[in-house]
């Protein structure tokens, strides 16, 4: 994944949420896919926010690793813990298993944000862990959810931004950030990749890398996308009591093993 992002003006992450959506995205040239959590909980049947469990999270991870062939990175949410042993010790698990990296957020779901000293603090053990048991490589993109919490987000973000980088974290994803001028004011205080998320004003990655955002993501887009879907032809077929709608779509071209 570091040496990716190294490549790459701006890599495009393809968020999955299983195996199938992963094989399409590998096949369409992803270099580089990143679970979404919420289209994981959404596929078990959940609302996002670790109403899931790490063993739920794992066995989706684990179906995926043996399909693909890029790199993964998982979206852990908050650690799927409050305790800070039990994070990294999750942490160096998806490292074992073969992942790439991890998503980590620093707000509980439902209760805000965390304080940034206390979270940085772990940054720096998940670091220090992953250092100590070989996984030098493995991307730990540190998410700061300041535009999901704050009326005027800015200057807590660099704040945070900043002393994560100097924790450990190889790249700060910001979700919601969407102006150019803010971008630009949280890339004068970090050197290290910045990493946004599509929302309906955010879509043109082209116009963001130019900006010098590094690493590009959509959560939990398509596979809203995809739910759209199967709605839609769920209540045509009860509508209508006719499945004519399932045969309106172009020929598949995704390969199986």
């Amino acid at each position: 994944m570091k040496n990716l992002i190294k490549e790459n003006e701006c890599l495009i992450i393809g968020n999955v949420w299983d195996s199938l959506s992963a094989i399409i995205h590998e096949q369409a040239g992803f270099k580089a896919l990143g679970t979404t959590s919420w289209g994981i909980s959404n596929t078990l049947g959940y609302k996002d926010g670790q109403n899931i469990s790490f063993d739920d999270l794992k066995n989706v991870v684990s179906q995926i690793l043996k399909v693909i062939n890029i790199p993964l990175s998982v979206d852990i949410e908050a650690g799927y813990s409050e305790d800070n042993k039990e994070i990294v010790e999750n942490i160096l698990t998806l490292a074992k298993m073969g992942c790439s990296g991890v998503n980590l957020e620093d707000s509980i779901p439902n209760n805000g944000l965390k304080g940034k000293d206390k979270f940085a603090i772990l940054v720096r053990e998940i670091k220090d862990a992953l250092i100590s048991n070989g996984f030098d490589n493995f991307y730990l993109n540190i998410r700061t959810d300041t535009y999901l919490n704050l009326e005027n987000p800015l200057e807590e973000t660099k704040d945070r931004a900043l002393l994560y980088q100097n924790s450990g974290a190889d790249g700060i994803f910001i979700p919601c950030i969407s102006t150019e001028e803010d971008i630009k004011e949280v890339l004068s205080v970090i050197d290290i990749p910045l990493n946004i998320m599509s929302i309906p004003n955010v879509t043109d990655i082209e116009k963001f890398k130019n900006i010098g955002v590094k690493r590009f993501s959509y959560g939990n887009a398509m596979s809203d996308c995809i739910i759209s879907e199967i709605e839609k032809l769920t209540k045509a077929i009860i509508s209508n009591n006719n499945t004519s709608c399932l045969y309106e779509h172009a020929n598949l071209t995704t390969k199986f093993k």
